[in-house]
């Protein structure tokens, strides 16, 4: 369904929104800036602000909802044959190939991280997005198997699917803030991708295999 006028404009005023906070986060640190400072520069409203955020910790992760249920959704749309594991490193592969944004290889990201670094807040909405990532992940695996609520194992392989991911990420970031060019720190990434998947047993990389029919 195409977008109509008012959906795109209360998109780009979101955006807009967004990034006008997070140049001031960036510029200052996220405890120095008051949501009213916010509106002020936006040219808009404390209550519009609050409007499209209710939280100010929302404002520096507008793009949170694309991400705790990306790993559900590659294991929902894995191939015919083609287990949850292997599906979740195919999709971290090919976003670590193409140096994606989206998994930290962007240039800037040493000041984003250092954003949170010294915020309580966002590192605490941090760790909660971290949670609702794996319990999506646990659902889906659940769901795809048919696996009933006494069943642990898609609990089981939930962490060790969340580890393969926080890992990446995790060495990703910290590269990304030593100030490392993003496609030297994806060569590598792709070399540690490698090696996690030497480490994973076959019970991991064969669980959910989606049948040929």
């Amino acid at each position: 369904m195409a977008e109509g006028l008012r959906e795109r404009k209360k998109r780009q005023t979101r955006q807009y929104i967004s990034d006008v906070a997070t140049g001031l986060f960036v510029e200052r640190g996220f405890d120095a800036v008051t949501v009213a400072e916010i509106a002020d520069a936006a040219n808009v409203s404390v209550n519009t602000v609050y409007n499209y955020f209710p939280a100010k910790e929302d404002l520096f992760f507008d793009r949170s909802a694309g991400l705790v249920d990306r790993m559900a959704r590659w294991v929902r749309g894995r191939h015919k044959g083609e287990s949850a594991a292997v599906a979740i490193l195919r999709e971290l592969r090919e976003e670590v190939e193409a140096v994606s944004p989206r998994v930290g290889l962007i240039p800037g990201y040493a000041a984003f991280m250092r954003v949170i670094e010294d915020a309580p807040a966002l590192r605490s909405r941090l760790w909660a997005i971290a949670q609702e990532v794996q319990a999506n992940l646990e659902e889906a695996l659940r769901e795809e198997v048919g696996a009933g609520a006494d069943d642990p194992m898609p609990h089981l392989i939930a962490g060790q699917l969340g580890w393969v991911h926080s890992t990446v990420m995790g060495v990703i970031g910290r590269e990304m803030v030593q100030g490392r060019n993003p496609r030297e720190v994806s060569r590598e990434a792709l070399v540690l991708l490698d090696d996690i998947e030497d480490l994973l047993s076959q019970k991991v990389l064969n669980y959910a295999v989606r049948g040929m029919e």
